[in-house]
């Protein structure tokens, strides 16, 4: 059975899910307030933001249970795909990346207008491009972690560092079942390591000045499902462990701003032709979501 490559189209693919609004005013109930994006500029992220209905999330919920399973048809276009990445014996993180290209709902959500205006409010008004999606779930009682760190100390193949993560629940998540956890402020510290992602949850420690462990304050980021949580690329962040009896599925969109270049000539993302290094980022796989 053959799977189409939904890669190939950047639009919305049916209107069943979100529709693009056609005027100024109809963008207007999307925006986010001043006081949101001031916000998002001193502690490096804005919370609570809604970008998902019931109805929504209940297409989305049946996709993932589909793209989880390793004998889906269209299983070899995803960029990455890790049944369980978690380092912790006993533990399960499921992590992929790619499943836009064989989800309908999955390749939707892109174009969802609450979040490509927000998105593009918090790139200073630019153009917003794609840059790769991801799904993490952790299962009840034995959901794995996610280590402290910044994003773009994964990311750093592509330049300017102008790019923006959206985290966005499936289930309510809490401290009980391992919501996000941010560092306010420590997206004023520049570039740090790449820690291994679902290793040792506090690996990033060791490359923190005495300054930065003074201030290594983190808080709890609760969503209700449906909600969701845009950080800047530097900010650090993690979750804990799922030890309650309630599952925490949530999806991410990175974008970055239009503009930004390749900074390798090797390839960015599995399966993807490399883009020579100085040349933008754009064609099949960055598609644009938003144009100023």
């Amino acid at each position: 059975m053959s799977v189409r490559d939904l890669s190939t189209v950047h639009d919305l693919l049916s209107p069943q899910l979100f529709q693009w609004p056609q005027t100024r005013e109809a963008w207007e109930p999307y925006l986010l307030s001043d006081a949101q994006v001031a916000h998002f500029k001193e502690y490096g992220y804005v919370d609570d933001i809604p970008l998902l209905n019931d109805a929504q999330i209940e297409v989305l919920r049946r996709d993932l249970e589909d793209i989880m399973d390793v004998n889906h048809p269209g299983h070899h276009l995803f960029y990455e795909f890790h049944s369980n990445e978690s380092k912790d014996s006993g533990d399960i993180l499921f992590h992929s990346l790619g499943h836009w290209r064989l989800s309908e709902a999955f390749h939707d959500v892109l174009w969802n207008p609450a979040f490509v205006m927000a998105a593009h409010q918090l790139l200073e008004n630019k153009s917003v491009r794609f840059w790769h999606d991801q799904v993490f779930c952790k299962p009840a009682q034995h959901g794995g972690v996610v280590a402290w760190h910044q994003d773009y100390s994964y990311w750093t193949r592509t330049v300017a560092m102008q790019h923006l993560t959206c985290w966005t629940g499936l289930d309510d998540a809490d401290e009980e079942n391992g919501c996000l956890h941010y560092v306010p402020g420590s997206h004023r510290w520049g570039l740090l390591d790449a820690p291994e992602l679902a290793g040792d949850m506090d690996g990033l420690m060791d490359c923190l000045t005495d300054a930065q462990k003074a201030d290594f304050k983190p808080v709890p980021i609760p969503l209700k499902k449906g909600r969701g949580t845009f950080h800047h690329p530097l900010l650090v962040h993690g979750s804990y462990g799922n030890k309650s009896p309630k599952p925490r599925r949530a999806f991410v969109i990175n974008v970055f701003a239009d503009g930004t270049v390749s900074n390798t000539n090797d390839v960015l993302l599995q399966g993807v032709p490399p883009i020579p290094k100085g040349s933008p980022m754009q064609g099949q796989f960055f598609p644009l979501l938003y144009e100023a």
